[in-house]
């Protein structure tokens, strides 16, 4: 049985179909990198119209890589939320004119739901299915949270961000320094040419729920570093970089970037990595986790998953493939599955919802 995934919650389009809740038969995500790049960050309004220039095509060619049309499914699934309201309605509304022409149930998917059965979906595709209770560890631009997954996908919240989200954090930083949107991934490649104990930061104290997180204090802590050392002149020789290059190689961004800077970010970066899997950890001691579940766009951070591969953990942890750890359809279309069985359905008056909580 197949299910066609649809997910818009930010600043991709994507289409997936997804065959019995293991096997991705095809996934397209159309991205807007390129739009946003030059803003430093997602502009609602621009993601909401590049959304409906691309939802048509996207969902198109991922049925057409599917080798098969609408009547071949069994269901649409949608990510209800949460997200920018305006690109959730765009794939909202696009789901529901399909179903209602079709005669196809709509099932309705929380994103944050998505991104944990990422990894579930993987493991049961190498026949390796999530030992439950797990501690699934949700880290992205928008969100830092611990949820306990129990038996029938339901879910506990543990912790989360009190303010920025961990790829929040690092984008901020990144702009900062002159590294432009999105700042992960260059982070995390000139992270290993640096000293993560070059410069010294401090882990979040938080009183009350100890396995919640902060990231403000972190990214002060930057701010007041570079105003220290008057780097002006070496964050607008990489502003011009990025003007006369948007896709700068790794070799010239060291080029433009002194030992000092590289001892800075990988400073960060290891903090960041420590802030996540200290409280990820006494999360997982705490419920008896039998699984740790990484996801999310930061679950892309190849210092992450190093880190947490020499960590001693109470669990295995599972990270997904690079391509379903940012947004994608795939994840949504998965996570549909166990509402399928259980016969949860939305109807056509399913609206978009920017906060959705998942526990």
């Amino acid at each position: 049985m197949r299910i066609l995934g649809i997910e818009s919650s930010c600043d991709e389009t994507a289409a997936a179909v997804v065959e019995d809740g293991r096997q991705v038969v095809c996934s397209v995500v159309a991205s807007q990198l390129d739009t946003h790049g030059k803003y430093g960050g997602v502009v609602p309004e621009l993601a909401s119209r590049e959304h409906l220039r691309a939802i048509v095509p996207v969902v198109r060619e991922a049925l057409e890589r599917a080798g098969a049309g609408f009547g071949g499914l069994g269901a649409v699934a949608v990510t209800e939320g949460p997200g920018l309201v305006g690109s959730l309605l765009v794939g909202i509304t696009f789901a529901k004119a399909v179903c209602f022409a079709r005669g196809l149930p709509l099932i309705a998917v929380n994103h944050l739901e998505g991104h944990i059965h990422a990894v579930v979906m993987e493991a049961e595709a190498r026949g390796e299915p999530v030992e439950l209770p797990a501690l699934a560890l949700v880290a992205s631009g928008g969100h830092t949270h611990l949820f306990e997954v129990s038996r029938g996908w339901n879910y506990r919240l543990l912790g989360r961000t009190r303010d920025d989200a961990a790829g929040e954090a690092v984008d901020k930083v990144a702009k900062l320094l002159g590294f432009g949107y999105p700042g992960g991934p260059v982070i995390d490649a000139l992270a290993p040419h640096g000293d993560p104990r070059g410069v010294r930061f401090t882990i979040a104290r938080m009183k009350g729920n100890p396995v919640d997180f902060s990231f403000s204090g972190l990214k002060t802590a930057v701010l007041r570093w570079v105003e220290a050392r008057g780097m002006e002149d070496e964050i607008a020789r990489r502003r011009e970089l990025l003007r006369a290059n948007p896709k700068p190689s790794l070799e010239e961004w060291l080029a433009v970037t002194p030992r000092a800077t590289l001892d800075l970010l990988a400073s960060f970066q290891a903090t960041v990595i420590e802030e996540l899997l200290r409280r990820a950890q006494a999360a997982a001691e705490e419920i008896g986790a039998r699984t740790l579940i990484v996801s999310g766009g930061v679950a892309c951070n190849r210092g992450l998953r190093e880190a947490a591969r020499r960590r001693t953990l109470p669990c295995p942890v599972l990270f997904p493939t690079p391509g379903l750890s940012t947004d994608n359809a795939a994840m949504i279309a998965a996570a549909a599955f166990p509402k399928y069985a259980r016969g949860e359905f939305a109807g056509l008056a399913l609206r978009a919802r920017a906060n959705l909580a998942l526990a």
